[in-house]
């Protein structure tokens, strides 16, 4: 069976649009590589490029390590980290994986849901 052929600009920029607090929308691919999207315009970055390559390496490794359990309990729809600064979300997608970042205080019930009707739509 093939993949599903997305857009991941067109789907980081919708995702960006939806929530002015919503500060980083990026498509990652298995190797912890950014292909596609990034920061919104006129945002300052929480850290530096290097603990961005250290972050999506990281990312790509535990997406790939919950696969592990996807027959016992399904697969991943999407993941998420509450931090002090940050609320990040992680959505599989095909062999990548879209990361993204918003203010702490963001909805974190309704953001996912949005997220995964971009994603799906």
């Amino acid at each position: 069976m093939s993949a599903k052929i997305y857009d991941y600009s067109k789907i980081c920029d919708s995702i960006l649009s939806i929530d002015s607090k919503i500060r980083f929308a990026g498509v990652i691919n298995e190797r912890g590589r950014l292909v596609a999207g990034g920061m919104k315009p006129n945002v300052e970055p929480l850290e530096n490029e290097k603990d961005d390559e250290m972050i999506f390496m990281e990312l790509a490794l535990r997406v790939k390590m919950r696969k592990e359990f996807d027959k016992q309990l399904g697969v991943v729809n999407f993941a998420m980290a509450s931090r002090e600064r940050a609320l990040a979300i992680s959505v599989p997608i095909n062999e990548d994986i879209l990361y993204v970042v918003s203010e702490p205080d963001s909805d974190y019930g309704a953001l996912p849901k949005k997220i995964l009707e971009i994603v799906n739509s």
